[in-house]
């Protein structure tokens, strides 16, 4: 079977620069999108923040109450004590047993008003971490409707755009299996570069469509008569001339 035969220099460029234009266009359409899908993101990641802050307020607010709540079965433990230690008190038989109830008595007093210290200090601690969660559930709704409002946006200005962009992506796809592998890997490397996305531009004014520093006449000529792949040696990018341009593969196509 004859081999392939190789692509000139000219047809490698045209073919390079063909795909930089399908590939603006959809640098465009995302352009249009704007910020709007890592806003949404962003917003995703911190309401799944505040979620996650909202249960463990909860967690703690509940570990407050079963503790006040302990408190509460113990200061009627108590009390069911002192009760029974009152009675107690009428069949003493000596002054011992007396002091030794009335000793218990006491204690049991005592150990109600310390369930009752911890379980103010427990709701003022529940009242606190109210607030706080309160106020967590209100930036919740808040974040909640405006990432319904931003994924409403993204998704009229998606169902506006998709087919389009679907076409040009599969027009890229084909466009790069006519490119060789060390050519794509080069155009990649540089379009992923720059924020323009821009790997393969046209001399302009004499200068790099790119960086916009000058070109010298003589790599100019040698652009112009497309024996070997130049590149500016500033920023990189695949330099063609404007013929080139001229005869690209219309994107709409």
């Amino acid at each position: 079977m004859a081999k392939a035969q190789e692509k000139t220099v000219e047809e490698k460029l045209q073919a390079m620069f063909d795909l930089q234009t399908i590939d603006s266009k959809i640098d465009e359409i995302q352009v249009l999108r704007g910020e709007l899908p890592m806003e949404v993101k962003d917003l995703e990641d911190e309401i799944e923040g505040l979620r996650t802050r909202l249960q463990k307020l909860e967690k703690t607010v509940k570990g407050y109450q079963d503790e006040i709540a302990q408190h509460r079965n113990k200061s009627k433990d108590a009390e069911a004590l002192i009760l029974r230690y009152e009675k107690q008190l009428d069949e003493v038989k000596n002054n011992r047993e007396y002091e030794a109830l009335n000793k218990e008595i006491d204690m049991q007093r005592l150990e109600i008003q310390l369930s009752e210290k911890k379980q103010r200090g427990a709701n003022k601690l529940i009242e606190d971490k109210s607030v706080l969660l309160n106020s967590t559930k209100e930036r919740i709704d808040k974040k909640e409707k405006e990432l319904e409002d931003k994924k409403v946006e993204l998704e009229k200005i998606t169902k506006s755009t998709e087919k389009e962009e679907e076409k040009l992506t599969k027009k890229s796809e084909r466009a790069r299996k006519g490119i060789e592998e060390r050519l794509i890997r080069a155009y990649d490397k540089v379009r992923g570069a720059y924020r323009n996305g821009l790997a393969v531009v046209t001399v302009e004014r004499d200068a790099c469509g790119g960086c916009f520093n000058k070109i010298p006449p003589q790599t100019q000529l040698e652009i112009g008569q497309r024996k070997k792949i130049i590149v500016c040696e500033h920023c990189g990018r695949v330099l063609v001339d404007n013929e080139i341009a001229g005869i690209a593969v219309p994107v709409e196509e």
